[in-house]
């Protein structure tokens, strides 16, 4: 009988942890309104770095440390990704980027997906929509989101990590207008 009371109370605490970690990752993202942050993406084992800033709902302005200055940005509607030789529009809709930006969703989705700790570091909630499936994954300790996992709009697997986070920073008036076309 005590084997078995054991048993249940591990299962409750642990349980009970988790719903604890949960609710603190939800409550912080409540609490974001932009993230500013330096990262480092993987897509095919290419890597690349750089900085980016998002703001609640979906816009994004990414700066990649690269020869060609490629940027990537997004008014909420569409996305577009500019190197001196390239110009990319996507409506917004059509990338992972449409569910990763919206903080709602998010919020909405995290709230019933399963958590999942990995290397008692990191706490990971995979999100499955439509043909994307998203893996996010936030500090334990810290409840701040420091990357995510999904296809790219060719089907790449893109891999991104984020650190030196800053929450609701002032940002540059017209930081997410589109780039024109060279």
């Amino acid at each position: 009988m005590k084997k078995y009371f054991l048993i249940f109370l591990i299962f409750f605490i642990n349980e009970s942890v988790e719903a604890s970690i949960k609710e603190n990752i939800i409550e912080n993202l409540k609490k974001t309104n932009n993230l500013s942050f330096s990262f480092e993406q993987n897509i095919n084992e290419k890597r690349e770095k750089g900085t980016c800033t998002i703001e609640y709902p979906k816009k994004m302005f990414c700066k990649y440390n690269t020869e060609d200055n490629k940027i990537l940005v997004s008014n909420g509607r569409y996305l577009v990704i500019k190197t001196n030789k390239s110009h990319y529009i996507y409506p917004i809709k059509k990338t992972a980027l449409n569910y990763i930006l919206d903080k709602d969703y998010l919020l909405e989705k995290i709230n019933i997906a399963e958590l999942k700790n990995i290397n008692d570091q990191f706490i990971n909630f995979r999100i499955i929509q439509d043909d994307n499936e998203i893996d996010l994954f936030f500090n334990k300790n810290s409840h701040n989101l420091v990357g995510w996992q999904s296809l790219d709009i060719y089907q790449n697997v893109s891999i991104t990590y984020i650190s030196e986070i800053m929450r609701n920073q002032k940002l540059k008036k017209g930081l997410f207008v589109l780039p024109k076309q060279n």
